[in-house]
């Protein structure tokens, strides 16, 4: 049996600003409404067929309820090793390493954010790397190139091995420049680099013994102190933070002697940058490509994102226009690798839509921040069956809370009462309060505040069922 071990982090800055940092690309629903979370763990569920083994997630921690309803909105099982501050795949994989139920353990190292359409040529691809997996070795997978990429690194093929499933790795090359990339697609020997591993837990564990035993032996201490709730892992934060942030390419693998490359001939994308999200959606004549809402009038090679309002684009020529409720991308295609910079200086700014967007998600649902002003700010709140936010109070703000759809349990005080559609209540500032969903579909509600200040962070929690910190 093969052990997914899915890879959970990175901030997908490129993709700003749909992508942000309390919501990165790997949970926005890019793929005929689904994630690449999701979508990736119902591929890696698909290796064991007959096996009801919970998969493995290692996540940020900030981020720990959305990998949560990506596993069950895939409709699988799962633990998730959460990292209480990130520092690169090394360390993610060694964590994952430590939390397998046997040292023989086949895992299956792969990144949330990939798209990789068919399914079961992967599984056969993967499958093709157990035999070198067992005997030893960390298997890696190739991508066969398609096109003299800069965005990608290569990996060299060696000999063929003695199973024929597979070549030995002679090198692994840095992302190259346009002509170097030239000059290694016609050279016919090398693959893109997809950062997938197939390897048994203690193969690893070696391995960082060998090339960074710093990593492991943090790692080592920080899941021996280990705290479990319910399907979350926590490593003790302290030792954790410890640890240097390395690449596992960087840490083993390009020191590593006994590795195996894999290739596959499937379609690929890392999805990592709105050239490659343009190229998920057909093109017209034109080759336009329009996500929603967008028209492209007179246009060429022209991609518009635009779920929610239209957007127009006039006369334009390679040209991406990404649109959100809070923020909106233009950028010429040739540009799009710069976004990444963009959102720095914007961070550099301490503007908010570099983190939030202004709909957030909430692990008992969602809120979105429709109107603010002087002194007042309007929320539509989503409340999920059974949920409930925290026992909470404010001490700048009061609330108005009306029910539009469902039915609310409202805590206020030493009360506690219900409330059905077109009905409402107030909540004074200073006053203990919590909101439940006692019904089987989805709570809406419409939440006016006002007063001297509207902060996130002008919450007392008084008690909570997620873990949240006190205030």
């Amino acid at each position: 049996m093969i052990q997914p071990v899915v890879l959970c982090g990175g901030a997908g800055t490129r993709l700003w600003p749909l992508s942000r940092n309390s919501f990165p690309k790997q949970f926005v629903p890019l793929i005929d409404g689904c994630s690449l979370l999701q979508l990736t763990l119902q591929r890696v569920a698909k290796l064991n067929a007959a096996s009801t083994a919970p998969l493995l997630c290692v996540a940020a921690d900030a981020h720990r309820f959305l990998v949560a309803d990506a596993l069950h909105a895939a409709g699988v099982q799962g633990r998730i090793v959460l990292e209480p501050v990130a520092r690169g795949t090394a360390a993610a994989m060694a964590l994952g390493a430590l939390s397998a139920p046997a040292p023989d353990q086949l895992l299956l190292f792969c990144p949330a954010d990939h798209h990789i359409p068919d399914a079961e040529a992967f599984a056969a691809t993967v499958r093709q790397g157990v035999s070198n997996a067992v005997a030893g070795a960390i298997v890696t997978f190739g991508v066969v190139p398609s096109f003299p990429s800069t965005a990608y690194g290569y990996i060299q093929k060696g000999q063929v091995c003695a199973d024929g499933c597979g070549h030995t790795v002679a090198s692994f090359i840095e992302k190259p420049d346009g002509h170097r990339a030239q000059e290694l697609l016609l050279q016919g020997n090398v693959l893109w680099n997809a950062g997938i591993f197939l390897c048994q837990a203690q193969t690893l564990l070696d391995a960082l013994l060998q090339h960074a035993p710093d990593i492991l032996a943090l790692c080592q201490h920080a899941m021996a102190q280990a705290v479990v709730d319910d399907q979350f892992v926590r490593p003790n934060a302290t030792t954790f933070q410890a640890c240097r942030a390395e690449s596992i390419d960087y840490a083993v693998m390009e020191r590593h002697h006994n590795s195996v490359v894999v290739p596959f001939a499937g379609a690929w994308s890392d999805v990592g940058s709105w050239n490659t999200v343009a190229q998920l959606t057909p093109a017209d004549d034109a080759d336009n490509r329009i996500h929603g809402k967008g028209l492209a009038v007179q246009a060429q090679r022209t991609y518009i994102h635009a779920p929610h309002r239209t957007v127009v684009a006039l006369g334009t020529q390679d040209l991406i226009v990404v649109d959100t409720p809070d923020a909106v991308l233009v950028a010429t295609r040739s540009h799009v690798e710069q976004v990444k910079a963009v959102v720095a200086e914007l961070e550099s700014r301490h503007l908010p839509e570099t983190a939030l967007h202004r709909k957030v998600a909430r692990p008992w649902g969602w809120y979105d921040s429709i109107d603010k002003g002087d002194r007042f700010q309007v929320k539509r709140i989503s409340v999920k069956p059974g949920a409930s936010l925290s026992l909470q109070k404010h001490h700048h703000r009061a609330e108005h809370w009306i029910v539009v759809k469902g039915t609310a349990e409202v805590t206020r005080g030493h009360e506690v009462f219900l409330l059905t559609e077109n009905q409402s209540t107030y909540i004074p500032i200073g006053e203990v309060h919590r909101l439940h969903n006692p019904g089987k579909f989805d709570l809406e509600m419409i939440e006016v505040q006002s007063g001297s200040y509207l902060g996130e962070d002008d919450i007392v929690r008084l008690e909570d069922s997620y873990g949240r910190a006190p205030a």
